[in-house]
């Protein structure tokens, strides 16, 4: 009777333990990104001269501290207004940064810094058409909230075309100034994407871009 019970504490111990590592998974913590770097780097003339698209990418993480100056210098806040980074027409701010990692999805918080979680799943390989996207360290998908976006639906299209053309040449030219690969996208399955981002309807995926150390 005794060998009974603790086969059935152990049981139900382990039960519990894989209850919570359940738990955990489906709902993991936002990850608080170190502050932005805004010193060092090459000057504005050297990042455009070497400004190119790479397209061949190892297999190498980026550096918590990588992906917040790079996230910051996309579309980070750089004024006590709030106020952005990259252009933004009639100050809307309506495009948020999705992040697909090797371990989860994300989307940046500019203002807190932080990188909330959308899913737990790897979705580099969702992020694009092409065979390489699975390869580069992190995508990032550009989401335009058209419920942000006010005025005439012709302008609403060009101007957040326009917005996210800002953020992704932002983009362009933090990876020259610190050597690494990167290439914008618009062959996306934007339908299979918006859902496993749990998009809702006047959230547009717009473009995604690559990023990474460039293959040797």
């Amino acid at each position: 009777m005794k060998t009974k019970t603790m086969i059935f504490v152990y049981l139900l111990s382990a039960f519990v333990l894989m209850g919570s590592f359940s738990s955990y998974a489906a709902d993991p913590a936002p990850v608080q990104l170190p502050k932005p770097q805004m010193e060092g780097g090459k000057p504005l003339m050297q990042a455009l001269k070497d400004r190119m698209t790479i397209r061949a990418f190892a297999d190498e993480k980026l550096p918590l501290q990588t992906l917040s100056n790079l996230l910051w210098a996309a579309f980070g806040i750089n004024r006590p207004d709030g106020r952005r980074t990259a252009p933004s027409a009639k100050n809307w701010q309506e495009i948020d940064i999705y992040v697909a990692a090797p371990d989860g999805t994300y989307v940046y918080d500019a203002k807190d810094n932080v990188l909330k979680p959308v899913s737990t799943k790897d979705l580099r390989a969702l992020t694009g058409t092409q065979a390489y996207v699975k390869e580069a360290a992190v995508n990032l998908v550009y989401v335009a909230d058209y419920s942000k976006a006010e005025g005439g639906s012709a302008d609403q299209n060009l101007l957040v075309g326009a917005d996210t053309g800002f953020i992704s040449q932002n983009v362009y030219l933090y990876c020259a100034s610190e050597g690494l690969a990167t290439v914008v996208r618009a062959s996306v399955d934007r339908d299979a994407l918006a859902k496993e981002l749990n998009l809702k309807k006047e959230q547009k995926i717009i473009l995604a871009q690559s990023i990474g150390y460039p293959k040797k």
